[in-house]
């Protein structure tokens, strides 16, 4: 049985639970109580955790195109989807009893994760057990998809750690800064980027890396991280992070002297939390930049407008409040092509539906047009093309850097 969501729980999200989106989230469909039976997608991603805002801007997107999808005569004949929510806290053992929850579901087709790495690395072993097609739309490591399972169920519609940081390098060499420091948390996730900038340095002389320090979740402090990569004469800091740890650390650089201060560039995680209100004024003295894969400030407009008209049902009158903007548009756009995958399957037999996503030709989403989204040989939606660096305005907004 689906439980309240705690997307229509949260007080972070209040503009989005306004007239009549909050009843809808707050009252049983009543397609949902008669034939024919819906069927279920799960989101299994960190609802529960302080501060953070990606599982909601996920769900937000699944919940839009649910909507757009049902609005249209649903799956399978008229049968309508339904989203079943479990909240992981960012515990992997969590997630893994999560998963097993979810897989033993009636109709349960496939699972939406969320935004930490470490917890979908733990559940892929529970996930290829259960032949569960995973949809990762946020999570970037490359392991979750590059897994060594044959056949694979995991599919990513987001940002690959291989991708990122030679992406970012990349900018940081166009500013002339050669000398790179690397502060990276000391997860899976954070060894995912270390091994793509090695990578990357094996076939570039510069920038070079001057240093690598790690820190640990929730540390209290990384100033002392940042000073020996400082003093290593590091000219930008690549920085992978969470939105507690990135607003440490701006905080405490803000406290340096202007010449102590090197630019950021940071991998998105920080993206999906609280970090614009945590930073607070020290921000605007860091030069502080984010990687992305999309901005609504630059969407195609008939796409956009499509999204729009039905994400007001949800409170959403402006693309500036849309928090966490990726973990949307990345959910929305997977939901599309998931149904499209149902569809040529013809049932909710899990492998077909994940054989069948391999063979979606097209679809003009929202972010990009996919043709196709995913091959036998391919699961990664999006590519280079996608990437691009935004920066927080003075309203805490993720615009792109060059408007």
């Amino acid at each position: 049985m689906a439980t309240q969501s705690p997307f229509s729980r949260s007080v972070s999200r209040r503009r989005l639970l306004q007239g009549s989106a909050l009843a809808w989230l707050t009252t049983p469909w009543p397609a949902l109580a008669a034939d024919p039976k819906p069927v279920l997608l799960g989101i299994d991603a960190e609802f529960g955790l302080l501060n953070s805002t990606s599982a909601q801007a996920v769900e937000l997107g699944v919940r839009i195109a649910v909507d757009q999808i049902n609005a249209q005569g649903g799956v399978l004949g008229g049968r309508p989807l339904q989203i079943v929510t479990k909240d992981h806290r960012s515990i992997p053992a969590r997630g893994i009893r999560n998963i097993t929850e979810l897989a033993a579901l009636p109709d349960l087709v496939a699972v939406f994760g969320g935004r930490f790495s470490p917890v979908v690395i733990e559940e892929l072993p529970t996930l290829k057990a259960a032949k569960v097609p995973f949809l990762a739309v946020w999570s970037a490591a490359d392991a979750i998809v590059d897994n060594g399972s044959t056949p694979n169920y995991a599919f990513r519609l987001s940002l690959r750690d291989s991708l990122a940081m030679p992406f970012m390098l990349d900018k940081v060499h166009e500013r002339k800064l050669d000398r790179v420091g690397l502060l990276l948390t000391n997860t899976s996730w954070g060894r995912s980027n270390l091994a793509a900038v090695e990578k990357y340095a094996a076939a570039h002389a510069t920038p070079k890396v001057v240093g690598t320090a790690w820190y640990n979740w929730q540390e209290r402090s990384l100033i002392d991280k940042y000073l020996k990569l400082q003093e290593a004469r590091a000219q930008a800091i690549l920085l992978v992070a969470n939105d507690d740890e990135a607003a440490v650390l701006v905080n405490e650089m803000a406290a340096l002297p202007a010449d102590k201060r090197v630019p950021i560039y940071s991998h998105w995680g920080i993206t999906g939390g609280k970090f614009f209100q945590q930073a607070g004024a020290s921000l605007k003295l860091v030069d502080f930049n984010v990687i992305q894969t999309f901005s609504f400030f630059q969407a195609h407009k008939p796409a956009l407008a499509k999204f729009m008209a039905t994400a007001a049902k949800f409170g959403v009158q402006r693309i500036e409040d849309i928090e966490s903007p990726v973990g949307t548009a990345h959910a929305y756009d997977m939901t599309h092509i998931l149904a499209k995958a149902i569809g040529l399957a013809g049932s909710t037999d899990r492998m077909a539906i994940r054989d069948a996503l391999e063979k979606v030709q097209v679809h003009e989403g929202l972010v990009k047009r996919y043709a196709p989204p995913f091959t036998p040989s391919r699961h990664e939606a999006l590519g280079t093309s996608e990437l691009r660096m935004a920066r927080f305005n003075d309203a805490g907004v993720i615009v792109p850097s060059d408007q």
